[in-house]
């Protein structure tokens, strides 16, 4: 029970990041009167221009954030993204704030050693094989270790940003150079993994909640340079590979806690399932829902965050989205071809308004839902190829 967004009864949820995903979830929060207030590091990010108020702090200064939630005072306190001071976090819950799904969970996931760790030495899931490195000469000898080729990515990033693939020993000061430069938060601390031969990568979004563990169907995408292009629902696999996947994605979550949506990204081989990352919080990949579902993944988030039931999460279509991304950074831009995506047959265009572009940034998504998942890639890349984003 709950009063109006602003007054004295309200629900208040604060967002710790403020994208595109994060607009959908202050989207879904507000169709159920939920007082909503987004936090970034850049002001007129997309959430904060749906939500009932917005502040711009330094997420990765505990004292900023700490001050911050302290006056707003937040039923829950919802991260959106890694780079966060998860410190300042646990802190907090210790004192009795709501961290989704706990803060414990927004600590291992920012840190990929964390999670990693939990992973593979506690609970015994199959992953790929891994070391650390701190310096250079760690990392070049982690890369013998592994074997060639590999992928390495900075222990505390998120959306590729910072990732590789060291194919030679001649690429390994390249890709540590990524890694340090290109990461969202600096920590001269790497990982490097075994690259696994596998026949498809999927998201499988597990939903902890008071109706207990659901899973969505699993959702195919594909990557480039570790941040995702296009996702499709569902993505075929075969019943003993999805029961290993749920085994793994319940193990994972189960031990993570709290509530709400976890993207948990698995590798598909042969011969096994594969445990890669998780995310306590909706997925890229998973903007696919937003057409594909009867609920999308913003309102199962919202509705296992408030402790409200979640029915049988049902495939209405099989669906496919696509993301558009600039090619060139600039203050200033539009997007053409709204009209023409729009007229493609059972799609639907998601502008982000993200406030400037830069190379590689994500600005919008094509959703589409056809007979098969096949024909809806194909509407949804046909929908992404008509947007165009003119910078001046």
């Amino acid at each position: 029970m709950y009063g109006p967004p602003l007054s004295a009864h309200a629900k208040k949820i604060m967002l710790l990041g403020s994208g595109e995903l994060g607009k959908e979830i202050v989207i879904e929060a507000q169709r159920l009167g939920v007082e909503t207030i987004a936090v970034d590091r850049y002001p007129d990010a997309p959430a904060m221009q749906v939500a009932h108020r917005s502040h711009v702090i330094d997420m990765v200064d505990p004292e900023a954030l700490k001050t911050l939630i302290l006056s707003e005072k937040p039923d829950s306190i919802v991260p959106e993204i890694e780079a966060i001071a998860t410190s300042a976090l646990v802190e907090l819950e210790q004192q009795g704030f709501h961290v989704v799904p706990t803060a414990n969970a927004a600590r291992l996931t920012m840190d990929r050693e964390g999670i990693r760790r939990l992973a593979a030495e506690n609970l015994g899931i199959p992953t790929a094989k891994y070391a650390f490195a701190n310096t250079l000469a760690e990392f070049r000898q982690a890369v013998q270790t592994i074997g060639l080729p590999c992928v390495v990515k900075p222990l505390m990033s998120s959306s590729g940003k910072g990732q590789s693939i060291c194919k030679s020993l001649d690429d390994a000061d390249k890709a540590w150079e990524y890694a340090m430069t290109a990461a969202r938060v600096k920590n001269a601390r790497v990982i490097v993994e075994e690259l696994i031969r596998f026949e498809s990568e999927i998201t499988v979004l597990t939903v902890r909640s008071v109706s207990g563990t659901l899973f969505c169907p699993p959702i195919g995408h594909l990557q480039k340079d570790g941040d995702y292009i296009e996702s499709w629902q569902p993505h075929f696999i075969n019943e003993d590979q999805l029961h290993e996947a749920h085994d793994i994605c319940r193990k994972v979550t189960d031990a993570l806690g709290g509530y709400g949506v976890f993207g948990v990204e698995l590798f598909v081989a042969q011969d096994k399932v594969y445990f890669s990352e998780v995310s306590p919080r909706p997925h890229d990949t998973g903007l696919v829902t937003l057409i594909s579902q009867n609920l999308s993944e913003f309102a199962l988030h919202v509705r296992a965050i408030l402790g409200f039931p979640i029915p049988e999460i049902k495939l209405l279509t099989p669906g496919a989205s696509h993301s558009v991304k600039a090619a060139a950074a600039s203050p200033t831009y539009q997007i053409s071809g709204i009209e023409t995506a729009l007229s493609i047959p059972n799609t639907q265009v998601r502008i982000f308004g993200k406030p400037d572009a830069t190379i590689g940034r994500r600005m919008a998504v094509t959703l589409s839902g056809a007979e098969t998942t096949e024909m809806a890639r194909q509407q949804a890349t046909k929908a992404a190829s008509c947007l165009k984003l003119e910078t001046f």
